[in-house]
C-alpha cells in the first residue's frame, strides 16, 4: 500500500463487502462478541440487525438474529435473502436442551435453500466457562461430519476473553468468502 500512494497516487482499490447473517439462540453470545469486534464497551450493548462491521481485508454486513422462543426463530429465514455467510454462534456451556434445540437450529440452517450454499462460520462460544463442550464434542454432537459433507464450514472455540481467536476465526471465514468470489462460474 504504501507503493501505491508513493507511485500510482491514486485511492486503495475498495474493500470487499461481504453480507452475513449471524444467528444463534438468545444468550448465544452473538451481540457480545461483534460488540467487541467493533470496539464497543460491552456495557452499551443493544441487539441489532444491518450494523456494518468493519474487518480485516473485507467489510462485513451483518444481520444479527437471536431469540430463543420459537416464535422468534420462525422469522429468522426473512433475513437469509441476499446473504454471502453465516455466522453460527452456540453457547458451548449450555443446558442439554438449549444444544439440542441449538443443533436443530444449525440443522436447519444448514438445509436451508437460501444458506445450503453458503460458507458457514461456527462459534462455540463461553469456552471460559467450567462446563464448555470442547469443539471435538460439539461436531460430533452436532453431527456436522455428515450433515456438512461438501458444504464450506469452519467450526472454532471462542471466548470474549480470546478476542485474537474470534478474529482469526472471522479471517478463514473471509478466505471462504474471497475463495468464493473467485470460483469460475458453471454453466
Amino acid at each position: 500500500q504504501c507503493f501505491r500512494a508513493l507511485c500510482c497516487k491514486g485511492p486503495p482499490p475498495p474493500r470487499p463487502e461481504y453480507d452475513l447473517v449471524c444467528i444463534g439462540l438468545t444468550g448465544s453470545g452473538k451481540t457480545s462478541l461483534l460488540s467487541q469486534l467493533c470496539g464497543e464497551s460491552p456495557e452499551n450493548i443493544v441487539s441489532t440487525t444491518g450494523r456494518m462491521l468493519p474487518l480485516f481485508h473485507g467489510i462485513l454486513q451483518h444481520s444479527e438474529l437471536g431469540g430463543g422462543a420459537d416464535s422468534i426463530r420462525k422469522y429468522w429465514s426473512r433475513y437469509y435473502q441476499g446473504s454471502q455467510g453465516v455466522i453460527f454462534v452456540l453457547d458451548s456451556a449450555s443446558s442439554e436442551d438449549d444444544l439440542e434445540t441449538a443443533r436443530n437450529e444449525l440443522h436447519s440452517a444448514l438445509q436451508h435453500p437460501q444458506l445450503c450454499t453458503l460458507p458457514f462460520l461456527i462459534l462455540a462460544n463461553h469456552q471460559d466457562k467450567p462446563a464448555a463442550r470442547s469443539v471435538q464434542e460439539i461436531k460430533k454432537y452436532f453431527e456436522l461430519e455428515p450433515l456438512a459433507r461438501g458444504k464450506r464450514w469452519i467450526l472454532k472455540p471462542c471466548s470474549l476473553d480470546d478476542m485474537e481467536a474470534v478474529k482469526d476465526s472471522f479471517s478463514l471465514l473471509i478466505n471462504l468468502l474471497e475463495e468464493r468470489d473467485f470460483e469460475p462460474s458453471r454453466m
